[in-house]
């Protein structure tokens, strides 16, 4: 039967990835960087790929991409152990090749007249936002980014003091990203777990007091972009209801074929024509809040 042709056909590359690196942090957390150059090129913030957890393993798990490199050719991924899939990803080492799946999905759209850019990231929701902050390119071309995240587990880097004021926040959060600090982008972090530097709370706590603390014309040219668990993300899109703020928010599903086939991450969404259920894994992973929350 013939048809229109998909919008994601010829952009989802199918490559034999060697692992390059394999880092393991606290609480069950590693970073995987991949040799995928067909995946690199194309990869985009808030895309993700769909991967090969060990050679007796036929289902693969997905994963949102981190950071990527067209140049150098790879791909970097974070991930916690959860469940028997990843627990055999996390013994996985430099050399070995894993079959990758990328990228795939919808990612965040940025909008020129929204320069002010507010990326709340959760836990393994972490990614696309460091992601999204590193495409913006050295000179930043105006835009205004400020990156916060929230984790109980320990962070997955070493924390650093900012040397960037972030006016409202509360007295005493000052921990930061060491990478976004080169970057030149300022970013706070926040956990009940007690971490040095970071805000006792939620995350959200932290972007509640900075959105109330911009003026009308300041948060005309805000918009929020999300991603973590849940239950954050039904805050963060309450959030920007109550400041009226757009908000894109990436979300998180089981996915069994990861490219459409199964509708099996498929999610109610509110569309122009009513609602409709639509496949995290294509239709999204990102959509906006208004519609799914």
């Amino acid at each position: 039967m013939s048809g229109a042709p998909r919008a994601h056909r010829g952009t989802i590359f199918l490559e034999d990835a060697a692992v390059l690196g394999h880092q393991e942090f606290a609480g069950g957390q590693y970073v995987m960087r991949l040799a995928a150059p067909r995946c690199a090129a194309a990869a985009t913030p808030g895309s993700f790929i769909h991967l090969t957890c060990g050679p007796d393993l036929p289902m693969r798990r997905p994963l949102s991409i981190m950071r990527a490199s067209a140049e150098g050719g790879w791909v970097e991924v974070l991930y916690r152990i959860v469940g028997h899939g990843l627990a055999e990803l996390a013994l996985r080492k430099p050399g070995e090749s894993l079959s990758c799946l990328g990228p795939i999905g919808r990612g965040f759209t940025l909008h020129q007249e929204r320069l002010r850019l507010l990326m709340i990231g959760g836990g393994v929701g972490i990614p696309p936002m460091l992601f999204l902050a590193e495409s913006l390119g050295g000179d930043r071309r105006g835009w205004k980014p400020l990156v916060l995240m929230g984790s109980e587990l320990p962070f997955p880097f070493e924390l650093a003091t900012s040397r960037f004021a972030v006016p409202a926040l509360p007295a005493g959060t000052t921990a930061a990203m060491p990478l976004l600090e080169r970057l030149g982008i300022p970013s706070r972090l926040a956990s009940l777990s007690g971490f040095p530097g970071c805000h006792r709370g939620f995350v959200t706590e932290l972007a509640d007091a900075w959105l109330a603390a911009q003026g009308a014309s300041e948060r005309a040219e805000v918009e929020i972009f999300s991603c973590g668990p849940r239950g954050m993300l039904v805050a963060v899109a309450a959030l920007a209801r109550r400041h009226g703020v757009p908000c894109q928010v990436s979300l998180e599903e089981n996915m069994a074929c990861g490219v459409g086939g199964c509708a099996g991450c498929t999610v109610l969404v509110e569309t122009p024509d009513g609602p409709a259920m639509k496949r995290v894994c294509v239709d999204g992973p990102v959509f906006d809040a208004a519609t799914v929350f």
